[in-house]
């Protein structure tokens, strides 16, 4: 049971070490994982449907 308790000891500790970002640094990342995620999606939307037009029109031969 000690053994619990100085793992959480040991994670409150080095949580207070962590360096959390600002609010302006927050929104500068957040942004950014939005967009590149949107742009990502957009991507892979025109790339499924590239693929499958090119297997609809081989099986349509």
């Amino acid at each position: 049971m000690s053994s619990i308790t100085q793992f959480f000891r040991n994670v409150s500790s080095e949580v207070r070490k962590v360096s959390w970002p600002k609010k302006k640094e927050l929104t500068r990342y957040t942004i950014t994982v939005v967009t590149t995620v949107i742009f990502l999606t957009i991507f892979f939307a025109v790339v499924d449907l590239g693929i499958s037009s090119v297997v609809r029109w081989v099986l349509s031969l």
